[in-house]
């Protein structure tokens, strides 16, 4: 019997697995824990929330030994996952599934709390998430040999019921990303035969984002995507396959490579930063930086080398088109991009000695130079064995600093509320006049509210500014 020690769960998810467990062993069942929990207590990670899945008793009769200890949601149709509140546990019985359509919604399902636990794990995604733990009994059941597959780092389909559900490809993805897994050539093969079939755009955003949370082997994730022929569905991915570097500067490879090399860069410095909203950003920009080197690789003839001139400028369009079929979230589709168009910029400020103004005004066209410095930083580390060079990303660091602008844009300093206070009529031209006033203010012409006030005062002489005073 393998042993698991289940002190990894914090105290009070440990508390309430147990008096349910004793609870539907009292009504003549069984409350086994399942999926990701068994799974991350053998690894022994931190286990941040519990399944539990319950045997040999009937749906009501179970909501009211859960109802009875704890507040719940119930969510889904015929019996669904009792949530309960204030304790990261699911509870939810077997289930009978059966495909009734096309997309990742399109099942029938029943619940049966007289299943065998191998039936009704037959329904599970991976050998990896088809364990079970009986927490009284202290025993363990692997009805597919998912803890083998664990040691070995193999990720395996459990049964022949994984290819019901196309989604299951890029949870393979993400988990061959987040637990280092290579998979088995069985499962590739079953992929290989599967489409998205219509899958939501928010479904398929939700496994990208895992990969690039929680991923730590991004290589790994990004070879199950290429193997599983599966980088076919993202375009912009696949041009990266073969397609060439100078050797001189990328000594890793194609740019398919350096995007993996990157990822991984990215991943191992992820944590620094406690933000999923300023890591999934960053971690798109990093994924997306080269989508424009397809389109503008050439050799040069001249330098007798290859060269991509203008690649971050081209890769806007496709970062747009490959952000656009998984996401209509504004702030990515508005933050993402100039990450990727001005990934370079760093080092050719650095280069070319720039001063103040072009540092604010780096701010103001990235939202957040940290965040440019990330992609920066993943993009220099992305070419082993070269060791990094980070100069020109410290010099920036210290100058946004310096500047205040390491993590937001300059804000205006002159606004229209101000321009109203000085009795000018609101107008179409404000628009105008406060672009000239925030150009100015990039330029390090002022530096606070009374020096912008003064410097518009000196403006309004001009008649360009065609200055209407109310009074």
């Amino acid at each position: 019997m393998r042993r698991i020690d289940i002190d990894s769960i914090s105290p009070r998810e440990r508390e309430a697995l147990v008096a349910i467990a004793e609870a539907v062993r009292t009504a003549g069942g069984r409350a086994l824990m399942v999926g990701g929990s068994v799974r991350d207590l053998l690894l022994g990670s931190p286990v941040k929330d519990v399944d539990i899945e319950v045997f040999g008793v009937e749906p009501d009769r179970l909501r009211a030994i859960v109802g009875g200890r704890f507040p719940y949601d119930e969510c889904g149709a015929s019996f669904g996952v009792l949530k309960l509140k204030h304790v990261d546990i699911d509870v939810s019985l077997p289930r009978r599934e059966s495909k009734s359509g096309s997309g990742h919604r399109a099942f029938s399902v029943s619940a049966d709390p007289f299943l065998s636990v191998r039936e009704a794990s037959s329904r599970r995604d991976f050998t990896v998430n088809a364990m079970y733990y009986d927490p009284l009994a202290d025993a363990f059941e692997d009805p597919w040999n998912g803890a083998a597959d664990l040691e070995r780092r193999v990720l395996r389909h459990v049964s022949g019921k994984f290819g019901e559900d196309p989604l299951r490809v890029l949870r393979g993805m993400q988990f061959a990303a987040r637990f280092g897994l290579d998979a088995a050539p069985e499962t590739v093969a079953v992929c290989r035969g599967m489409t998205p079939e219509g899958l939501a755009c928010e479904r398929l955003f939700e496994e990208w984002s895992k990969f690039l949370l929680k991923g730590r082997d991004m290589t790994r994730g990004m070879r199950f995507l290429r193997d599983t022929g599966w980088v076919r569905y993202y375009p912009e991915l696949e041009r990266l396959i073969g397609c060439e570097q100078a050797p001189e500067w990328h000594p890793e490879g194609d740019v398919w490579n350096h995007t993996c090399c990157c990822l991984d860069a990215f991943a191992a410095k992820r944590g620094l930063v406690d933000d999923d909203g300023e890591n999934i950003v960053v971690g798109l920009a990093v994924l997306c930086h080269d989508f424009g080197k397809p389109a503008v690789s050439v050799y040069d003839r001249v330098k007798k080398r290859i060269t991509a001139k203008g690649h971050d400028e081209a890769g806007v369009e496709p970062t747009l088109s490959f952000l656009r079929r998984l996401t209509n979230e504004e702030r990515l589709l508005r933050e993402v991009p100039p990450l990727v168009r001005l990934h370079m910029r760093p080092f050719s400020m650095w280069r070319g000695k720039s001063g103040d103004s072009a540092v604010r005004r780096l701010a103001a066209q990235v939202v957040r130079i940290d965040r440019l410095i990330r992609v920066a930083t993943a993009d220099d580390e992305g070419r082993p064995p070269f060791p990094p060079q980070p100069e020109h990303l410290q010099w920036l660091a210290e100058a946004a600093e310096r500047l205040r602008v390491a993590d937001s844009a300059p804000k205006p300093l002159l606004m229209g509320r101000d321009l109203i206070a000085m009795g000018f009529k609101p107008s179409p031209l404000f628009g105008k006049w406060l672009s000239e006033c925030y150009e100015a203010q990039l330029d390090g012409k002022f530096g606070d509210r009374e020096g912008a006030i003064a410097f518009f005062r000196g403006l309004a002489s001009g008649a360009d500014l065609q200055y209407r005073p109310l009074f």
